[in-house]
Formats: C-alpha cells, sequence, structure tokens
C-alpha cells in the first residue's frame, strides 16, 4: 500500500502507538489501515463414495485438480461462500456439512477452511473457472496432480475420517 484510501495521501509502514505490529499509517489523516488474512472456503463434495474435482481454467496452478473453494465475498458465511464456489466451478449444488480442514497458508496471507458436502443431486457441469470436472475414487484421485497443498492435506484428512468413521476438524500450517 503506498496511498491511503480514505484521503489519498501518501501512508508509510510503522507500528502505531499502542500496537506491537508494524502498519500501514497515513502521513495525513492518521488512519491506520490494516493487513490481514483473506479467507478461502470450499468443500470436498461426496457422492456415492466419489468426490467431485475441478482442473482449474485459471492460475495459479492452472491444469491441476482441485476440489471447489475460493475467496470469500463480504456478506455470506463460510458455508454460503464454500457453497457457491461449487455452483460457480462445478455447476453443482451441495448440501454443506461439518468442518474437515482449517489450513493457515502464511506465505499467501490465506485461511482456507474446506467443509464435507454431500452433493444435492448428480448433476454438475464445467464453471467458468474449471477446464474439466470429474468424480473420483480415493483410489482415482491424481494426488500428484493437485493443485495445492491445502487440498491435499484436507483430502488426506476426509479420506482417514471416512475410513475411520469419524467427522473430525483438523488444523494445518503451510509457511
Amino acid at each position: 500500500m503506498n496511498f491511503c484510501p480514505s484521503c489519498g495521501a501518501p501512508v508509510l509502514r510503522r507500528v502505531p502507538e499502542g500496537d506491537h505490529l508494524p502498519r500501514f499509517v497515513c502521513t495525513a489523516c492518521g488512519a491506520i489501515h490494516y493487513r490481514n488474512p483473506k479467507l478461502i472456503a470450499g468443500c470436498v463434495p461426496e457422492i456415492d463414495g466419489r468426490i467431485l474435482l475441478c482442473r482449474r481454467a485459471i492460475e495459479p496452478r492452472r491444469g491441476y485438480w482441485t476440489v471447489p473453494a475460493g475467496f470469500m465475498e463480504t456478506g455470506e458465511t463460510l458455508q454460503q461462500a464454500a457453497a457457491r464456489e461449487c455452483r460457480e466451478e462445478a455447476l453443482a449444488r451441495v448440501e454443506i456439512g461439518s468442518l474437515c480442514a482449517i489450513v493457515h497458508v502464511l506465505h499467501a496471507e490465506q485461511v482456507h477452511v474446506m467443509f464435507r458436502a454431500t452433493l444435492a443431486d448428480p448433476s454438475f457441469g464445467v464453471g467458468v473457472e474449471s477446464l474439466e470436472v470429474k468424480l473420483c475414487e480415493e483410489r482415482e484421485l491424481p494426488w500428484a496432480d493437485l493443485a495445492f497443498r491445502s487440498v491435499e492435506f484436507a483430502l488426506r484428512r476426509y479420506f482417514e475420517d471416512r475410513a475411520g468413521r469419524r467427522n473430525e476438524l483438523h488444523f494445518h500450517t503451510i509457511e
């Protein structure tokens, strides 16, 4: 950030009085601007024991496989964001279930929140952010071609939980 979104004056990065971390502080109006992690909401959609995967049509990681996920929008819950991303990327309607994984992706300044989900009906298709969409059994998953480590973590925990008939919440940090 170079300029204050409030008044347009230059900002400096310094520790404001009463704080302990450097922030962007306006040199004119004194407004303090915080830079916080962005939330990514997604789901592991399942039907008949198979998982719905999307092959990305956009960067980063174009051509690699992922579960439906994306940036949360203002005015929606995490569950609504996960369901919306599934509609946008896979043209699929899902029923969002319990939390599966929360992954702190420090280098990207993001927090990835993944839910378990069930396809509400068996129809799906290729959304604008996908090159291809398919259902996979666990043994068919393209592990080496997954787009993100957070997705691999969520999928591995999902299958471990399914095998053990439990629904645990798993945490992970990626530097």
